[in-house]
């Protein structure tokens, strides 16, 4: 389990790890067994995605060391500055870290532990297992990871995997005319909306919040004379700062250094409250008065795993199982579109975003290898049940949704009307 105080101070660069453990799930009832289970999982953790967050904030520590301006603390922060850039193109902006690997490796393994018959049946040659990603490096890595995990359990397995890219279900927030022949007027609404007046606006009322603009200051002051400070973007500053913070945290095999002697704890919550309301806004839930535009786009992503579903209920069981690798610009809007308690509810333009008014959180939403796991079980008269794993916790679909439930308590749905209540 993710510890309260970490899933509070790295936001969606919190390392993975399950949320619960699966000697506690619900037994399907008598006469079920597992047939068919389908996947979206974020890329597991990665470094930074580009040097220039870390290059502009060595600038700043240059141009304090130059003017004399730097704290004894402060004096060690250049050198591993450089020590973190050194690690990442060593690995590549952007790549996923050996923690990363690892991640996606044992949610492999977790998964085969939990539903071996699908996947028996495909090293039968029967079933075929569909891995599909985005595209992006970290995306087919994370694929390839997982898939290599699965044949070290089940080596016939190996023969069975189809993989391909699908950027419109997998990057719709980046969608476009001239190469994505699927490109749809939701993801372009997105888009319009991610380079909006109305969200640069709200970022900076986020930025401007006292309690933020306090813990820039107290950050700050540990590192650097107040002069110097003061003739800084002071904000911009300490938040760099606690992005290089936040990917150490995912970097640990390749990263000998140690940044959380920059961030104190109570600060690092500050930070990781603005960063968790900036992602709520671009690609969260969002704002009221403005719909679904930040979630409409997961529509495609969302029929596409019903569609699976719906062929399993047909009786066609040609697919063992699919796998979907993308991040969290997707993973996010899917549990929007899912309805998920917790992680869908809209606040009002009126309101801004904070930790008191809000359940949502980036570390529970989309952690590093944040996974949505739809498991669908049969009886032998072909009823279909249906239970879905977010971050491997039983979890319920929209409350709107819960007379398909087989039991008020359970976790476990009849499929034709969990279905209906979506469609």
């Amino acid at each position: 389990m993710i510890e309260l105080a970490l899933s509070l101070l790295l936001a969606t660069k919190t390392p993975y790890a399950p949320q619960q453990d699966s000697a506690t799930y619900e037994a399907a009832p008598d006469g079920f067994k597992p047939v068919y289970t389908e996947m979206l999982a974020r890329h597991g953790s990665r470094g930074l995605t580009s040097p220039k967050t870390a290059h502009a904030l060595l600038d700043v520590w240059r141009q304090a060391a130059a003017q004399n301006a730097l704290t004894p603390l402060g004096r060690a922060l250049g050198p591993d500055i450089e020590l973190m850039m050194q690690a990442n193109a060593k690995i590549g902006y952007g790549n996923e870290t050996a923690q990363g690997l690892e991640e996606h490796t044992q949610l492999a393994k977790r998964l085969y532990a939990r539903m071996p018959q699908p996947f028996d049946g495909a090293a039968g040659g029967q079933r075929r297992i569909l891995v599909v990603s985005s595209g992006k490096d970290r995306a087919v890595d994370s694929g390839g990871f997982f898939v290599r995990s699965l044949v070290q359990q089940q080596p016939a397995l190996a023969a069975q995997v189809d993989t391909s890219i699908d950027r419109s279900t997998l990057y719709f927030h980046k969608l476009n005319a001239r190469d994505d022949a699927q490109v749809t007027e939701s993801s372009l609404a997105y888009q319009r909306w991610a380079r909006s007046d109305e969200l640069k606006a709200r970022e900076a009322a986020i930025h401007a919040q006292p309690r933020l603009r306090a813990a820039v200051q107290a950050t700050l002051a540990r590192l650097f004379t107040p002069a110097f400070i003061a003739a800084q973007d002071a904000t911009e500053t300490a938040l760099a700062l606690y992005q290089l913070y936040a990917a150490a945290a995912d970097m640990r095999a390749e990263l000998q250094t140690n940044f959380t002697r920059y961030m104190p704890p109570e600060h690092a919550r500050v930070y990781a409250e603005a960063e968790d309301a900036a992602a709520f806004y671009e690609k969260g839930p969002g704002i009221t008065e403005n719909g679904d535009v930040t979630w409409r786009m997961a529509s495609s992503l969302l029929d596409d795993f019903f569609n699976e579903a719906d062929a399993i209920t047909a009786g066609n069981h040609a697919h063992a199982a699919k796998l979907r690798f993308a991040h969290a610009e997707i993973v996010i809007p899917m549990a929007s579109a899912l309805g998920i308690p917790g992680m869908s509810e809209q606040l009002p333009r009126a309101a801004i975003y904070s930790y008191d008014n809000s359940p949502w959180r980036g570390a529970a939403v989309a952690p590093m290898a944040a996974n949505i796991q739809w498991d669908i079980y049969q009886d032998t008269t072909g009823r279909t049940l249906i239970r879905m794993l977010y971050n491997e916790r039983e979890t319920s679909f929209k409350s709107s949704c819960d007379y398909a439930k087989i039991s008020s308590a359970s976790h476990f749905y009849d499929y034709r009307q969990l279905k209906r209540c979506y469609k």
